[in-house]
């Protein structure tokens, strides 16, 4: 429920479904307490100081010399359709303009827009800018993401304290650290029961999550868009829009809450997906080594093994022999190429795959031609020496120069070349990322990258992208909008992948998750695993492969055609159903996903404890009226897990690191 009359509008309601009639009446106001204001402000969706609000406000500003720095609204307008409702609010003292958009989609996610317009003849400094989301009191837990390259969306739940919890992120992409998503929950809350509350904020570069409880019991969740000191200024006539905030409630669990964060990022994909092609990525197969005799020999072990897509990673271009140089040279390189990406694309697409290269548009190395010739293109702070990541500096793509000639690379390459795909790569945060004029620059970079990538797939509408930024750095649902598919993480080790997938599995859908097998022992963590284990790990998500096919042993290439066989036999309920989450004994994951009908699941349960186990664990599948297979499963020493004969799966002792995949059908 909505309430406009205070001015700023205020959710009353969300969540559970109410009986009875929907009046402000059933959500009043907070009682007035001694010592404070006469009228204790409602949490509106934009709360302010000026109105006695004692929390952190939902705008921040003021004009030169610090004027108007505590607006006061009042309504304004309201208008409604079928599914949207649009409130306005103004301020003349301020002179400044609220808009705030409410969509309820049918499926129940809202999605909260608001903007800001200065109607006054001075610019406004805007310090921070966000919607603040009202959230019930029976909310006493929240659960946030947090993690590292190699360690990505760690959930983590926690009592709600009195007073606030912040994450603030600086690092110009969405993060590894802190992505943007927030759980608040009942006390029972578990995957299939309790009442949890989802908020996402669908922006790609800094922002701050903040959850407060106030000390008369209320509690919030406000997600904004963070601003390096001088940053925002909206002038006079012009307008700013935050970022969306799109929100979810289940009653019955974590499970139904993500299959809301799932549903609205189908809805915003550029386009409408089918089941999703099995790709091979070049990366930990040869790094920088791009020998065009054995990328030829890999892509014939490719497609044998039934691969679909056949990406090239970083090395094809310029001086790249190494990350140390070449990097914004996007030229093939004469070196490794000299006729070129051709020869190797037209073998690609002889033998029935297409053909997808790495980019990294958004960077360079110091030690290339194009900064060479422009050393000013550098997004950085005059008369200080840039700080490196990865030996590479950020381009200023606010600059129209800059931007021009990098959307010109990018669309000669795949002009000139037959490209069916495209991994974008971001590896290394903004530091002190400062335009021509000294000022902070981040809000404008991610909004040139954002243009970068709409003017580029409109020139190449055909096209899919990959968005990548040292793994799982840059994922959410502003970028969705300009991708097909999400790289995970850089860990390809299928122990750490379980739970870096269950993780990402809160809020992306299986056919936009990347999700490979890798070599054994995994480069990241050295640690040596079935390949069966490593397929089944890969099967839920867009399956792919980054390993060394021409270093496998026959039986490992057997092994792994058999997988990726299963997997386009099941496409149609992985890329396309909802995943489950079940909750299974300590050392396992079980997962799986079940189709819109309900007539087929697919589910695995993988036993990802390091040690040896002593004795043996059965996890119980409901399964009553259906046929079950066991499609794959791994084995350890002479004992492989499977069915028992009551239909429980069963992991007999002794084994380590072992998976089984099952899929269920109706008779």
């Amino acid at each position: 429920m909505i309430d406009a009359s205070f001015g700023v509008p205020v959710i009353r309601h969300w969540g559970r479904l109410v009986e009875g009639p929907v009046t402000a009446e059933r959500w009043p106001d907070a009682p007035a307490r001694p010592g404070s204001v006469d009228v204790t402000p409602p949490i509106s969706v934009i709360p302010t100081h000026g109105d006695g609000f004692p929390g952190r406000p939902g705008l921040a500003g003021h004009r030169r010399g610090g004027r108007v720095w505590s607006p006061r609204f009042v309504p304004h307008s309201v208008t409604r359709d079928e599914s949207t409702v649009t409130i306005t609010a103004v301020d003349a003292i301020a002179e400044l303009t609220l808009t705030s958009t409410f969509m309820m989609r049918p499926d129940g996610v809202i999605v909260v827009s608001v903007s800001l317009r200065n109607d006054g003849d001075s610019p406004y400094m805007l310090d921070a800018f966000g919607p603040t989301i009202p959230i019930d009191e029976s909310a006493v837990e929240l659960g946030v993401l947090s993690g590292r390259w190699a360690g990505e969306f760690r959930f983590h739940r926690f009592d709600w304290p009195i007073g606030a919890w912040t994450a603030e992120n600086r690092l110009g992409r969405t993060s590894h650290e802190h992505p943007p998503f927030v759980w608040a929950t009942s006390r029972d809350a578990s995957e299939w029961s309790g009442d949890v509350w989802g908020l996402h904020l669908a922006w790609s570069g800094n922002h701050v999550a903040y959850a407060e409880r106030l000390v008369d019991g209320r509690r919030y969740v406000q997600l904004g868009e963070l601003f390096h000191p001088g940053e925002m200024c909206v002038y006079p006539g012009e307008s700013i829009a935050a970022p969306d905030v799109v929100l979810v409630h289940s009653s019955n669990g974590f499970g139904p809450a993500s299959w809301g964060f799932h549903a609205e990022a189908r809805r915003r994909l550029p386009r409408t997906l089918g089941p999703r092609p099995v790709l091979l990525n070049t990366w930990e197969a040869v790094y920088f080594d791009h020998d065009q005799a054995k990328l030829l020999h890999l892509a014939d072990l490719a497609a044998h093994v039934g691969i679909e897509r056949f990406v090239l990673d970083d090395g094809w271009f310029g001086s790249r022999r190494s990350d140390r140089s070449g990097l914004g040279d996007w030229f093939v390189s004469s070196d490794v190429y000299p006729d070129g990406l051709r020869p190797l694309i037209e073998h690609v697409r002889g033998l029935g795959m297409e053909f997808g290269l790495w980019v990294e548009p958004e960077m360079a190395n110091p030690d290339s031609d194009v900064l060479r010739a422009h050393p000013d293109w550098v997004l950085a702070t005059d008369g200080y020496e840039p700080v490196l990541g990865r030996r590479q500096v950020v381009l200023d793509l606010t600059r129209a120069d800059v931007f021009a000639h990098v959307l010109g690379r990018l669309d000669a390459l795949l002009s000139e070349n037959d490209v069916s795909y495209v991994k974008w790569d971001m590896n290394r945060p903004l530091v002190q990322a400062s335009n021509r004029d000294g000022k902070a620059a981040a809000h404008d970079q991610t909004m040139a990258t954002y243009r970068l990538f709409d003017e580029i797939r409109r020139r190449h509408p055909k096209v899919e992208f990959e968005s990548c930024s040292s793994g799982g750095g840059r994922v959410d649902f502003g970028i969705v909008s300009r991708v097909e598919r999400f790289w995970t993480s850089d860990n390809n080790d299928p122990i750490a992948r379980q739970r870096i997938q269950r993780g990402a599995s809160l809020f992306l859908p299986p056919e936009i998750m990347g999700t490979h097998v890798g070599p054994s022992p995994a480069h990241t963590t050295g640690r040596e695993t079935s390949m069966v284990f490593r397929a089944i790990t890969a099967f839920f998500g867009h399956m792919g492969v980054e390993a060394d096919l021409t270093a496998m042993s026959e039986a490992d290439r057997a092994d792994l055609a058999t997988a990726i066989g299963h997997h386009k036999s099941l496409r149609h309920v992985l890329h396309g159903g909802r995943s489950l989450r079940i909750e299974s004994p300590d050392g396992t994951i079980v997962h799986g996903v079940v189709s819109m009908d309900g007539r087929e699941a697919v589910v695995a349960c993988a036993w990802i404890a390091v040690d040896v186990r002593p004795f043996s664990v059965r996890v119980p599948l409901v399964a009553d009226g259906l046929r079950v297979r066991v499609l794959l499963a791994s084995q350890h020493g002479p004992t492989e897990i499977g069915l028992g004969p009551d239909g429980d799966l069963v992991f007999p002792a002794g084994a380590a690191e072992t998976a089984v995949l099952v899929h269920l059908s109706a008779s």
